[in-house]
């Protein structure tokens, strides 16, 4: 009773404040089955549909998902981030998308990146918390070796730094996660109270028509009531949703279609208990309730 009523105590308290203006997004949904996604013959398809969504769109925002070029950076065609740009200056605007990118030198890295292009200068996030047998695979001898036989492209993305500024583009500065990354609150409020807006960049076709989409959106609305911010959430098949900064969901895309969503996001600043003290306090009431439980309290006897 009392840990609900500290908690419904908590949440009837405005933590940030509006920071700047409403800024107007689009979250893309490509839609893009997981059978198909990385087959060099539908590269083509994926990249016309992206740019295609992404010059119908006039807002100051654009976000795309993760991964949403299945080619490295270095692969896309040259023309390709031009016409991006261009159509993100016209609007004043700048657009967020997941690539894959390829870093050269004696040691190639490949990341699971997040690139900026438009009005503000280009910038990028890097994975940092990786998938186990999805993004890397971890160094045992017998898969190592396999690995390395096989020799196959981008199934093995390097980590990027635990600490990343947020990206500074359409007068926010946006925190930027990728994947399952929101699952994992600590991690989020690294980058925070800097960031005044959250934005998720996935995939999760890997799950097909199940649960696993939607409790992934609810993570993410988690992550909203913890740090008083919106969250944008651009994925592949779905859950693409505008998520305000109490967790409620204020856009939402159908799943399973090629779409584009629009709405507003206000950025906020400030700090929320949890962005201050992160996991702590949650771990010194759980031990403090295993210590309780622990104390032997005396016994009464009947005379």
């Amino acid at each position: 009773m009392v840990l609900f009523s500290i908690g419904w105590g908590l949440g009837q308290t405005s933590w940030t404040q509006p920071a700047g203006e409403p800024l107007t997004v689009s979250l893309i949904q490509g839609n893009i089955d997981q059978n198909i996604k990385w087959q060099p013959e539908a590269v083509r398809a994926t990249l016309d549909l992206y740019l295609r969504l992404t010059l119908a769109s006039k807002s100051r925002l654009i976000v795309l998902p993760e991964t949403a070029l299945p080619v490295f950076n270095v692969d896309v065609p040259h023309d390709y981030f031009d016409i991006l740009t261009r159509h993100a200056r016209d609007i004043g605007g700048d657009i967020l998308l997941g690539v894959p990118e390829y870093v050269g030198g004696s040691t190639p890295r490949f990341y699971n990146s997040v690139m900026s292009y438009g009005s503000s200068p280009t910038q990028l996030y890097r994975k940092y918390h990786l998938v186990p047998f999805g993004d890397y695979f971890p160094r045992w001898f017998f898969i190592t070796w396999v690995m390395n036989t096989l020799d196959i492209p981008m199934a093995d993305f390097s980590r990027g730094e635990p600490l990343q500024n947020p990206l500074a583009v359409a007068g926010q500065r946006v925190a930027v996660n990728i994947c399952y990354e929101d699952v994992f609150g600590e991690e989020i409020i690294r980058q925070l109270p800097e960031a005044t807006l959250l934005a998720n960049f996935t995939n999760d076709a890997w799950w097909g028509d199940s649960i696993a989409s939607a409790q992934h959106l609810q993570m993410s609305q988690m992550r909203s009531q913890e740090t008083g911010r919106y969250m944008l959430r651009a994925t592949n098949t779905g859950v693409t949703a505008i998520i305000d900064d109490h967790g409620r969901i204020q856009e939402q895309a159908p799943e399973f279609v090629s779409i584009s969503i629009q709405g507003t996001a206000q950025g906020y600043s400030g700090s929320t208990p949890f962005i201050f003290w992160g996991n702590w306090a949650f771990l010194v009431i759980a031990a403090g309730m295993i210590a309780i439980s622990l104390v032997k309290l005396p016994r009464s006897h009947d005379t």
